[in-house]
């Protein structure tokens, strides 16, 4: 059942930005009932120096945002252990907390830290994981996020999404000419650590991320029209890999990293081709008279979810691909509503979203393709955009919100959403990054 009432919990995050500093709020417009109870204590900090992260509160958040846990607030801890040996577990269950998460923290020698926690079944009294991460300084939240990830994973049976990246473009208004600049920003899942790995006076559009996380696809006009880059996210290389007559648009990896699907109109409409990462050699898949753009991969690497209006409207389809390329007919896969577009599919397949329009509104929406049945997750009006998370339980989408371009998620159950509001600009074109190669 989901809640009523809004939950208004706002998280107020600094985010690092190119030469300065802007604020993100995540507001946590809706979560689940019935959210497993669970306490994370602060983690000890064995020295008098300042820590530079809060561990035990990124955790929290982390917990939070994912709509699945209701993290006891630090006021109304009523015990603090720092290791299992010191844990009452009788006057915690007296709070009905299902979970307990302890930890400490401690300086080494060359200047790293030594991160240990224990995750604990309240009612069982017994310890479900316990680990040592050693840390840099630097890496801290991102250890916070790996240990999120081991919790969610022992909990909810699932991997944690929480130590991965987004990426999205903010169009910001500069001057009195109000000349728009467009930045092309990856950060943390939750929006901290921004680093903007491309800007233009020129749009930036479709971001798309390599399977190992290391490279992004993306279009940008940087020469008047629409041409296709990948650029390497550390060292920020780039490299023009379509610059054809016409559209170079929609590019999508495939799931073993040596091909791109694309949208190019260099001989006269609007097709589907996949192009060989290295040689750059093209394969037509769609002939149709018709608009086919937006292909997004089945994860199998055999087939492609594409955008078409060939049948009066744009709708998805769905093309299997063999060695000889296509196999078999085209399939229509949205019925339902007269749009339906910019597919994004599932990690295991099983389930497409999309941008699906009731009346004059936009949704998101995502169909099963077993069932073929369609769910609305969401009720604003103009959302657009979206994109799984690597581990299938969140979609990350663009919309509205007060005149405002904005992010937000939703989990794919529609019962937990929450929103990213950027302090500069309008932010769009979201794509959520796979789990990073180790």
């Amino acid at each position: 059942m989901l809640l009523t009432k809004k939950i208004t919990t706002a998280i107020l995050l600094c985010v690092l930005a190119t030469k300065a500093y802007a604020t993100l709020t995540i507001d946590i417009t809706q979560g689940v009932e019935g959210a497993l109870p669970i306490a994370i204590v602060p983690f000890v900090w064995e020295s008098e120096e300042a820590l530079p992260e809060d561990i035990s509160a990124v955790i929290r958040a982390d917990l939070q945002r994912s709509g699945r846990f209701a993290p006891v607030a630090d006021e109304d801890l009523i015990e603090r252990p720092t290791v299992g040996s010191q844990i009452n577990f009788q006057t915690w269950r007296t709070l009905n907390v299902d979970n307990l998460v302890v930890g400490k923290i401690s300086p080494l020698k060359d200047g790293n830290y030594q991160v240990k926690f224990q995750l604990f079944d309240v009612y069982k009294a017994t310890q479900l994981a316990g680990y040592s991460i050693k840390s840099s300084k630097k890496g801290l939240r991102r250890t916070a996020h790996r240990i999120s990830d081991i919790i969610y994973k022992n909990l909810m049976g699932v991997r944690g999404a929480f130590d991965t990246h987004i990426a999205y473009v903010t169009v910001i208004e500069k001057g009195e000419a109000k000349t728009k600049l467009y930045k092309l920003a990856v950060a943390d899942s939750d929006g901290y650590n921004e680093r903007i790995v491309y800007s233009s006076i020129q749009p930036v559009l479709s971001p798309s991320w390599s399977p190992d996380g290391r490279h992004i696809a993306y279009v940008a006009y940087a020469r008047g029209r629409p041409e296709l880059y990948i650029q390497n996210v550390s060292t920020r290389r780039t490299k023009r890999i379509a610059s054809y007559q016409g559209l170079n648009n929609a590019p999508a990896w495939s799931p073993n990293g040596e091909k791109l699907a694309l949208t190019l109109s260099k001989d006269g409409n609007p097709e589907i081709y996949i192009m060989d990462v290295k040689s750059h050699k093209l394969s037509r898949v769609t002939r149709n008279y018709a608009i086919d753009t937006e292909p997004a991969w089945m994860p199998n690497g055999r087939g492609l979810v594409f955008t078409s209006d060939r049948g009066g409207g744009p709708q998805l389809y769905q093309v299997v691909l063999g060695l000889r390329g296509v196999k078999g007919k085209i399939k229509r896969l949205t019925y339902e509503g007269s749009y339906n577009a910019r597919a994004s599919v599932s990690p295991d397949g099983k389930k497409v979203a999309m941008v699906h329009r009731v009346e004059d509104a936009f949704h998101i929406g995502v169909l099963d393709l077993e069932t073929e049945h369609m769910t609305v997750l969401t009720d604003s009006s103009l959302d657009e955009s979206p994109s799984f998370a690597p581990n299938g339980s969140m979609i990350i989408y663009a919309t509205e919100h007060e005149n405002k371009g904005i992010l937000s998620a939703v989990s794919v159950d529609g019962r937990a959403k929450q929103r990213l509001i950027f302090q500069e600009g309008d932010v769009r074109e979201p794509a959520w990054s796979p789990f990073k190669a180790r």
